[in-house]
């Protein structure tokens, strides 16, 4: 280093990768335990916090002191690279850290990460969090030492693949072939992933809590479910559907269309989250509130220290799967489309509907979603209308050039070009034939479409 570089340094200041330190002390140490279970970084002693050189003294075994007590109170041992600076007369030490290979690393017992500028302590949860992400793993990948084979339904294995032959998927394997092929069942031993798909008898542990408010304290109609979470995911549809309203709208066609007082498809997309993505290791339930005007989704588990709020509403983040064997299987299943957009296509269903943004937050242990009935400013019939057009223009003019180019295409194939869910296609289409922009001809396998054009 030399003076330009510092002085650059000093005008930068602290942040996610540096810390300015006026001496050598336990704070020194924290930090470079902080750096090396974030992405490594410096400690500059002899600056203080207001980026001002105040100089060190040190003699010739003064900074080996230091690298000493670094190695022994930290756990696993870390040894910093060491640098003495000479700034105008006073002397200034640079310990660096790498980021270490397997985390979390402690002192005195305490784990840390860096974050922005700033050392945070990592919960019980974020410290096996790391721990298994060290060895790309998650909890649902482990095995279970509480639960055996024989806790597990085949019965519900075989409706599994039985779907799968129906989409095409053409699924050879008995059932215990399956699970060991999708990694479910490992040396004979049931993964945590496998007991919540397919557990026989329902259990605490999917505990999801489910209830119908005339107000705050004033609960209409409540239920609970414990059974596996490929079950609950339309137990709990059902329960936000019977409690939601329904407007049906008369097309003159076979088929009417259902509009709901909120996107379905934003509601699954919200629950299928909260099921994946679940701390199953909290000992809090899942908790979904139905309002006359809201509904309140509440999920154990919060997000990662290193995603925001605004990095979820501006889908700058990069996703990981706090379940990662669950959301792989959800995704064989095509319940899930992909990972990290689902989101971005709750607030674009939202918004297609004419209502306000929905509300994401951390709470307590956990992390909850509200979807609001209340309309946007230009949330009138009218103004909904033209909130719909942004959201859904786009997509029918690329549904139109898709059966320009295949009239026999499928609804299914719509959605994997258009990467949305077939549901989502399915009411565009129906929006198109009831504008008279397109229509069927033929049954459904065999037929084909026809583009109107224009002006007829």
């Amino acid at each position: 280093m030399n003076n330009v570089e510092l002085k650059k340094i000093l005008h930068t200041g602290e942040n996610e990768s540096l810390e300015f330190k006026s001496s050598f002390g336990a704070d020194v140490i924290e930090s470079l335990t902080a750096f090396a279970n974030t992405h490594g970084g410096k400690v500059i002693i002899g600056v203080s916090d207001s980026s001002e050189v105040v100089g060190v003294t040190i003699n010739p075994e003064s900074v080996q002191n230091w690298i000493n007590e670094v190695k022994n109170k930290t756990s696993p041992s870390l040894i910093p690279e060491s640098e003495i600076f000479d700034s105008n007369g006073k002397q200034i030490v640079i310990l660096s850290i790498q980021e270490y290979p397997i985390k979390p690393v402690s002192t005195k017992g305490k784990y840390l990460r860096r974050v922005t500028n700033s050392n945070h302590i990592l919960s019980t949860s974020e410290v096996v969090n790391m721990h298994l992400q060290t060895f790309n793993t998650s909890w649902d990948y482990h095995l279970s030492n509480q639960f055996k084979i024989d806790d597990i339904s085949f019965e519900k294995v075989q409706k599994v693949i039985d779907n799968l032959n129906h989409k095409e998927k053409k699924v050879i394997e008995d059932p215990l072939t399956f699970l060991i092929k999708n990694d479910l069942i490992r040396d004979e031993a049931l993964t945590n992933a496998a007991y919540l798909l397919f557990k026989k008898n329902d259990s605490i542990l999917t505990t999801i809590e489910l209830g119908r408010f005339q107000t705050d304290i004033i609960i209409k109609d409540t239920t609970r479910t414990k059974a596996d979470i490929l079950t609950q995911v339309e137990q709990v549809m059902d329960f936000v559907k019977k409690h939601i309203n329904k407007e049906v709208i008369i097309t003159g066609d076979a088929k009417n269309i259902q509009r709901w007082q909120y996107p379905i498809e934003a509601i699954r997309e919200i629950v299928m989250n909260m099921i994946v993505h679940r701390d199953y290791r909290s000992s809090s339930d899942s908790i979904v509130k139905v309002f006359n005007d809201k509904i309140e989704f509440y999920n154990p588990g919060r997000l990662p220290e290193n995603i925001s709020i605004n990095d979820l509403l501006t889908n700058n983040y990069k996703s990981t799967p706090r379940n990662k064997l669950v959301a792989d299987f959800f995704k064989t299943l095509g319940l899930i489309e992909k990972y990290g957009s689902g989101i971005r296509r709750i607030i674009d269903y939202c918004a297609s509907e004419g209502l306000i943004t929905p509300e994401f937050k951390n709470i307590s242990d956990g992390f909850m979603v509200t979807v609001f009935a209340q309309k946007t400013e230009k949330g009138s019939e009218k103004g909904s209308e033209k909130g719909s057009e942004k959201g859904s223009e786009k997509g029918s003019e690329k549904i139109i050039t898709l059966i320009n180019k295949n009239p026999s295409i499928t609804i299914k194939k719509i959605a994997e070009l258009l990467g949305v869910s077939t549901r989502a296609i399915e009411k565009q289409l129906a929006t198109l034939k009831e504008k008279g922009l397109i229509k069927r001809s033929g049954p459904d396998k065999g037929g084909h479409w026809i583009v109107i054009p224009k002006g007829k």
